[in-house]
């Protein structure tokens, strides 16, 4: 390396081929989270259910029945905006998996950014340097070009 030359960080695109392989992939992922998300508020249900019946059972001869009631509204608050967070990632990933159904085969999506390097020297074309993109199709690098 010349003294005039210099390295630098910089992001690359990504894209992805939209294949029937990772589509499926996609939508396996996404129906996988809906699943996890789906359990995750009957346990909740389960749970609130038994902690109210807890806090019923041991308050009922150590504190008043205000008291009782002010710590069980409290918890139903706690578990009604857990439930609420739940439904919105849930609602999200729903979205996204009628929007995996409707990309048409052989569509180029952006699929995010990759931190890398660029070697530079004097006499480079900074813009052909920098604007660089990574297509992948099915895991496996199809291009590397200059955006256009």
């Amino acid at each position: 390396m010349k003294k005039s030359d210099i390295i630098i960080k910089h992001s690359i695109s990504l894209y992805t081929v939209a294949t029937e392989k990772w589509k499926n992939g996609a939508e396996r992922e996404l129906s996988d989270a809906i699943t996890m998300i789906t359990e995750q508020l009957a346990n909740l249900e389960y749970e609130a259910y038994d902690i109210i019946n807890e806090i019923r059972s041991q308050s009922a001869t150590v504190i008043s029945p205000f008291l009782m009631q002010n710590q069980i509204e409290m918890i139903q608050q706690q578990i009604n905006v857990r439930k609420a967070e739940l439904e919105d990632q849930q609602y999200g990933l729903l979205e996204q998996q009628s929007l995996i159904q409707e990309i048409e085969l052989e569509d180029i999506l952006e699929q995010g950014q990759l931190e890398g390097f660029c070697h530079l020297e004097v006499g480079d074309n900074l813009v052909e340097k920098l604007e660089r993109s990574i297509v992948v199709r099915d895991g496996r690098i199809e291009s590397i070009k200059n955006l256009e």
